[in-house]
């Protein structure tokens, strides 16, 4: 602990402390603990806290090297109704306590009362440790007393960014409304983050036992302040506990979330000049100084309880009587504050002391993958409410025309207001990664005015925000895409592009709301409906052969004599492009006509060029390799690699179709322009390929859907077997009776506790990275048997060998149903909520479907249809 022009005193003080150890054993089938927090004895006395600092006020005035006062009508910030003088009519020492007035002006001074604020500012400072404060409080309607820290250099910023501690506030005590409640709220609150109004506070409220009031008599207020945690007490007793946010890591070590949520910090980064979130113990870990006021009315007190300010109650003084403050150094570590905690079981609670934050929740880097969203279309996306922000109304579905069926239809009243779609309502906002389409994306909505404003003169708006409105970009709504004035009683389509909102100053990485609407306060009468609004991108994709010939790009022999040819090959191929090579030297593919260039330069980041081969008689020579080019530019630009360089890594087998995949984004990086692409080739090398015949099928460039995996539909993936954890049981694969579902995965579960599912094999498990915002597990389950009606059932997923993992009931799966025996039913879980809850879902290794640990004998169930993907 740091101390600025302050003194060391030594004399011990006696806590009452406690040691809270958890014990956590976990296992495929659940967890269980060997501790009571709740029975820990905290009734021994420590000597851990040593005093350094202390007030007892048992002079005769106010000790000047301790206090300075602050002197001034500002008003606190607050709108507060007080002047702080350095009278001492407003603050005075007599009978061993410091006592703080607050009492009517004089007339015709600035502002209707006075009273005093002292702080402890450059004569006391300090980086963690215990604070205390023996006080009684005021009381009365308007009354607003404080026990406070707030930082001694602002080195994050101005306020809150450096943060504030209040450690006691109190308002209005005292007064009875008239339903006869009596408030007798004590308040612990952080202050920090952005700079205002982004500002953010997160803090608990506290009542007394057996109804005491704190103003009726005096109690003991403190805070225990070490590195990344803060805790609050009143008369011993811990109420309230706040941490430093803790980030969650993927198996990429990206910043995927926050196993919990607490406070952070935002400041520029002196290396970079970026504005930066932190989430680490900033801005409670510089000096702070100790504050001690009393204000009179302000925002806060006057606008609750009986509202305003009680004249009566300070007509003839209010006064804030504190008997001693002291300051408290934690001789384990002095530096960090930590090993002299007074702590009790439950106190990391969140049912209990445990404080949530108000941190933002970090999300991976853009993958750079485009994930197209469909806000709204013929239903409500859950993920994005439909909303109207200030006028009181319920924007509702209706039904609309045969083309556009249900629709969002928004009714604008007297109260101005803004209206559409908005997911920062939800506890857990989805944001949506609109970069990767910077270039191309756009979000489109179609809107049909059914009556227009009272205001004819009414202009129309849209409005889009990221990131809790920190950037937003509002522009008018002149023309349909049609380049048509917005006409009512028509559905007319809008486009906006990103390139253009990115340039307006959005941020694209985390946008969460969206508006549509007549400007502020013109919209009174309006009623409007909005469909089809969607972020997507219209990529190109060149087909270069399926079923046919492109004759824009025909087959093409380049120097044997040749004439590739179409053929029929299976079933599934039907026609296909067939080359021969005979004992000229040459290479074969397709050729662009002349002037014809595909660009694929949209597609650099998401696009692949693949094709199917069938090798029907290899070259003479069997170690022949086998090769892909592509050229751009009449063959200024060329990129050449071997098959098994493709994603999918094999070489040609003679008699079987295999699929060969290739980034454009690899092409690019090895020196191909995709703007202008104009040749490419399947051959086996250049001049040992005699006598080879091949066919090539579904040749394309395009951008492919997001990933998918299916563990089990009709047969076992070999890579995702099925699996009992502990049970000594074999899975098998029956046939079900419902003509729907054919083979199933069957699961039996005897005496011995165990849990089922599918379990990937080394090397296969599953990066859903992509699928984030947009994908699912799911999964369809039959209970044939159950071991007793109210058998708990159980969805379990795991990652990296266990290493995260998440456990659900199954009613809290989107269809929200318990299984009902000889019925199928589907199971739905966003990969979204598995991932906030903690799981990494960068490696998935394990699926689980079981009844819950030890319950399960005799269960008797089959799965179906179980895959991840995009929903």
């Amino acid at each position: 602990m740091r101390i600025k022009s302050v003194k060391h005193t030594t004399r011990n003080l006696s806590l009452s402390v406690g040691a809270a150890i958890a014990i956590s054993l976990t296992g495929c089938g659940g967890s269980n603990s060997d501790t009571d927090l709740k029975a820990v004895d905290t009734s021994a006395p420590v000597e851990d806290w040593v005093m350094i600092w202390n007030d007892e006020f048992d002079g005769d005035s106010i000790d000047s090297t301790k206090w300075s006062h602050e002197v001034n009508c500002s008003g606190g910030g607050n709108n507060e109704q007080q002047c702080y003088t350095d009278s001492s009519e407003n603050s005075f020492v007599a009978d061993g306590m410091l006592n703080i007035v607050a009492k009517p002006a004089e007339e015709g001074a600035e502002l209707p009362y006075t009273s005093a604020r002292l702080r402890t500012k450059y004569k006391g400072d300090w980086t963690y440790g215990r604070f205390e404060m023996r006080a009684k409080l005021p009381s009365g309607q308007g009354s607003w007393p404080a026990f406070w820290m707030l930082p001694t250099d602002e080195v994050y910023g101005s306020w809150p960014k450096s943060g504030e501690i209040d450690i006691i506030e109190a308002v209005n005590l005292g007064v009875v409304d008239a339903d006869g409640n009596e408030e007798k709220y004590v308040h612990g609150t952080l202050h920090y983050g952005r700079d205002w109004p982004q500002n953010e506070s997160s803090g608990k409220e506290y009542l007394l036992p057996d109804g005491a009031n704190p103003a009726d008599d005096f109690h003991t207020y403190a805070i225990e302040w070490q590195e990344g945690e803060i805790r609050w007490y009143v008369d011993g007793y811990l109420y309230a506990t706040q941490m430093a946010s803790e980030v969650r890591y993927n198996s990429k070590g990206e910043a995927s979330g926050l196993v919990h949520q607490g406070w952070f910090s935002e400041y520029f980064d002196i290396a970079t000049g970026e504005k930066e979130v932190h989430w680490d113990a900033a801005p409670f870990d510089q000096d702070f100084h100790i504050l001690l006021n009393l204000a009179v009315g302000g925002d806060w007190p006057s606008n609750v309880n009986n509202l305003g300010i009680d004249e009566t109650a300070f007509a003839n003084g209010q006064s804030y009587i504190i008997d001693y403050v002291r300051v408290y150094e934690c001789s384990t570590n002095p530096m960090t504050g930590k090993g002299c905690e007074t702590v009790r079981g439950g106190y990391k609670d969140e049912d209990d002391a445990l404080v949530t934050g108000k941190a933002p929740i970090p999300e991976p880097p853009s993958t750079g993958v485009v994930q197209e969203l469909t806000v709204f279309a013929d239903a409500a996306n859950p993920d994005w409410p439909i909303w109207d922000c200030c006028g009181g109304s319920t924007p509702t579905i209706e039904t609309d025309d045969a083309e556009h069926g249900a629709v969002a239809e928004f009714v604008i009243g007297a109260a101005p207001t803004v209206m559409g779609f908005n997911t920062t309502l939800l506890d857990t906002p989805v944001r949506f990664d609109a970069s990767p389409m910077l270039t191309a994306g756009a979000l489109t909505f179609e809107m049909k005015v059914v009556s227009l404003p009272s205001d004819a003169n009414a202009v129309w708006k849209f409005k889009i925000e990221s990131n809790s409105a920190s950037q937003a970009v509002e522009l008018d709504i002149t023309q349909d895409v049609d380049g048509n004035p917005l006409t009512a009683g028509t559905w007319q389509t809008y486009s906006f592009s990103m390139q253009d909102l990115a340039d307006a100053g959005l941020d694209l990485t985390g946008i969460d709301v969206i508006m549509i609407f007549p400007a502020w306060g013109t919209g009174e009468g309006a009623t409007y409906r909005v469909d089809n609004v969607k972020f997507a991108i219209d990529y190109p994709e060149l087909v270069l052969f399926a079923d046919q010939t492109n004759m824009e790009w025909p087959l093409w022999d380049c120097c044997g004599g040749s004439t590739p040819v179409e053929a029929i090959d299976d079933e599934e191929h039907g026609t296909v492009a067939e080359f021969s090579i005979g004992e000229t030297p040459t290479v074969m593919g397709f050729l662009s006509g002349d002037g014809v260039k595909f660009d694929a330069s949209l597609l650099e980041a998401v696009g692949v060029i693949q094709f199917e081969m069938k090798v029907v008689t290899g070259a003479a020579n069997d170690t022949t390799p086998w090769l892909f080019k592509v050229e751009s530019n009449g063959a200024a630009q060329a990129v050449e690699l071997d098959l098994s360089a493709s994603n999918e890594g094999v070489a040609p087998v003679t008699g079987e179709w295999q699929t060969y995949t290739f980034n454009l984004q690899d092409l690019a990086d090895a020196g191909l322009d995709l703007s202008a692409i104009d040749v490419v080739m399947i051959f086996p090398a250049w001049g040992a390929g005699e006598g080879a015949v091949y066919r090539v099928d579904n040749a394309k460039i395009f951008n492919p859907p997001p990933p998918s995996i299916t563990l089990f539909a009709d047969q076992e993936n070999a890579q995702w077997p099925m699996w009992d954890c502990c049970g000594g049981s074999t899975p098998t694969v029956e046939i079900d009776g419902d003509a729907a579902h054919g083979a199933t995965a069957e699961f039996q579960i005897g005496a011995t506790p165990t849990v089922m599912g599918f379990l990937a094999e080394d090397g296969a498990e599953f990066d859903a990275t992509t699928l984030l915002t947009s994908g699912v597990i799911q999964f369809d389950m039959k209970v044939i048997a159950t071991p007793s009606e109210t058998t708990a059932w159980v969805f379990k997923v795991e990652s990296l060998g266990a290493e995260t993992a998440v456990e659900l009931a199954l009613e809290a799966s989107k269809e929200g149903e318990v299984p009902v025996t000889g019925e199928w039913q589907t199971y739905t879980f966003d990969l979204l909520t598995l991932s906030d809850a903690g799981l990494d879902i960068s490696a998935i290794d394990v699926l689980m479907i079981f009844p819950a640990w030890g319950t399960g004998d005799g269960a008797i169930y089959r799965i179906d249809n179980v895959k991840i993907t995009s929903e």
